[in-house]
């Protein structure tokens, strides 16, 4: 029966959720085959967290080679080169494709480096003219920035080519407020470029507690980032020099070197040939799924930013697993999608998990929220004046702690672990019992009263 197919699996998309899924579902003894039409590794590894967070190190080192003064060192002769900062994070993502070649590989995955569509509910069509059979069709193929439409959008750049810049833009304008324009504006700002951002709205981090998102405001914006609210890009003109001319909202025009578009990403579900299924798109393009990632179609599967559930790697990584397991595994899973930690890499970053205290009140009613405000010990050595701020929001009436909030130095490496407390729903007095570990910031988490 199973020879009725040339695959038992095949999976259109090889980034996270896609690579899982397909070496699980091997291991299981299936017959697998992916396609990617790009790079294997996908959105995080190839053009997203991985080499952004490298850029996050790079741009450290202009604080802390400022800071080393206040610890006897004299640094003499600092400059800053992008081509190098630029190509040692696309070797390393050379490293990392090949690493996730090498995955598949190792597990006796066919791969076809190459664009598929679904042609039936058992069948693809690769962009050479082949078509493939396989019992199941799993799509992970992710999601794509979102490109508003006004003048001159072809000017501008999205997360997706910002890691490949020729040149250093000393002046850089990037639209959006969320964590993927946040992120770049502390890189920029920190690696010495004129930094102003525009959004539509008059917030930033939607969905993260209002208190860490007042803090980080107040810290960027005496890093000399410039906010111009409530003013959404209107047209970009590319002047004889180069350099772009920027009208957004009702203000004066601006000149730039570079404008960044971070205003969200979309399912990428566009010409994968959904319809030929009967598969119905919701409204934001997403593949609608079920608990257990089937779609409408009994055949096709779907995970990922594709399913525009969560939109996180491990996230995809976790329902790839699941889905290997409860097909060919013989073990239904599903992913618990709640007290998922979260972390804006920022200067200084900020991380979450559970729920805001605005959250808590309107759930809960009757919570008691917990914080500390200070200066790291770093900053306070260094002559920083910034401050971290740590809050526990707990209900009043258990004493469980329903969400932990943090900015400040550090603070997403600190929160990986605090996540399990709110994970395993231990209370505010698990937190008084435990021994603080002196001195360290994280020591904050365990001494609020």
């Amino acid at each position: 029966m199973a020879d009725q197919f040339d695959y038992d699996l095949f999976v259109i998309g090889a980034g996270s959720g896609g690579v899982r899924a397909s070496r699980v579902a091997a291991a299981y003894g299936a017959r697998v085959a992916v396609a990617e039409e790009f790079r294997v590794g996908g959105t995080c590894v190839i053009r997203g967290c991985v080499p952004k967070k490298l850029l996050v190190y790079g741009s450290h080192f202009a604080e802390e080679l400022q800071d080393a003064a206040h610890y006897g060192w004299t640094v003499q002769g600092m400059s800053f080169d992008w081509s190098v900062l630029r190509d040692t994070v696309l070797r390393d993502v050379d490293r990392l494709n090949a690493a996730y070649t090498q995955t598949l590989e190792n597990n006796k995955v066919e791969r076809f480096l190459e664009r598929a569509v679904i042609t039936g509910p058992h069948s693809v069509q690769l962009a050479s003219g082949r078509k493939i059979t396989a019992r199941y069709i799993l799509i992970a193929v992710g999601a794509w920035p979102v490109l508003p439409e006004f003048p001159g959008v072809e000017h501008c750049l999205t997360s997706n080519e910002v890691f490949h810049l020729p040149e250093f833009p000393r002046r850089v304008v990037i639209q959006g407020a969320g964590y993927i324009a946040l992120e770049f504006a502390g890189i920029f700002n920190a690696l010495g470029a004129q930094v102003t951002v525009v959004n539509r709205s008059d917030q930033i981090l939607r969905g993260y507690d209002e208190s860490l998102r007042d803090r980080l405001l107040q810290i960027t914006m005496a890093r000399g980032i410039d906010y111009k609210f409530n003013s959404p890009i209107r047209s970009v003109e590319k002047q004889e020099d180069g350099s772009l001319l920027v009208t957004a909202g009702t203000r004066d025009p601006f000149i730039a070197d570079a404008v960044l578009i971070a205003t969200g990403r979309r399912p990428k579900t566009d010409g994968l040939g959904l319809e030929t299924v009967g598969i119905t798109l919701g409204e934001k393009g997403e593949i609608p799924v079920d608990e257990f990632s089937a779609t409408s179609c009994p055949s096709i599967y779907a995970v990922g930013d594709v399913t525009n559930r969560v939109q996180l790697t491990p996230i995809a990584i976790r329902e790839g697993q699941a889905f290997a397991d409860t097909v060919f595994g013989d073990s239904p899973t599903t992913v618990d999608y709640g007290s998922i930690p979260s972390a804006v890499f920022s200067q200084p970053p900020l991380a979450s998990v559970g729920l805001t205290e605005g959250q808590a009140r309107n759930r809960f009613g009757n919570v008691k929220v917990y914080t500390s405000d200070f200066r790291p010990m770093k900053n306070v050595f260094a002559e920083r004046m910034e401050r971290g701020l740590y809050k526990l929001v707990t209900d009043a009436n258990s004493g469980k702690i329903l969400g932990i909030h943090m900015i400040g130095p550090d603070a997403p490496e600190i929160l990986q672990a605090a996540a399990i407390a709110v994970k395993a729903g231990l209370t505010k007095a698990d937190f008084d019992a435990t021994v603080a570990l002196h001195p360290s910031m994280a020591e904050e988490l365990v001494l609020m009263r």
